[in-house]
């Protein structure tokens, strides 16, 4: 079961860095904080479940 947790928490992250960066390009700072509002909370979940996900420069800086 943790495979396929981990793996969703994963696919989550993904897409939630990619509407980041779609909400930046369109140039909605609101929109891109919100989404890395959701990337701070999914990397805790991870790191609390003792998921290893790959972070960004900036979300090791955020940190």
């Amino acid at each position: 079961m943790s495979d396929v947790f981990g793996q969703e928490l994963r696919e989550q992250l993904a897409e939630a860095r990619r509407q980041r960066a779609s909400a930046r390009a369109a140039g909605d700072e609101d929109g891109a904080q919100a989404y890395a509002g959701r990337i701070t909370q999914l990397l805790r979940i991870a790191a609390h479940h003792g998921i290893e996900v790959e972070r960004t420069v900036e979300e090791e800086e955020e940190d």
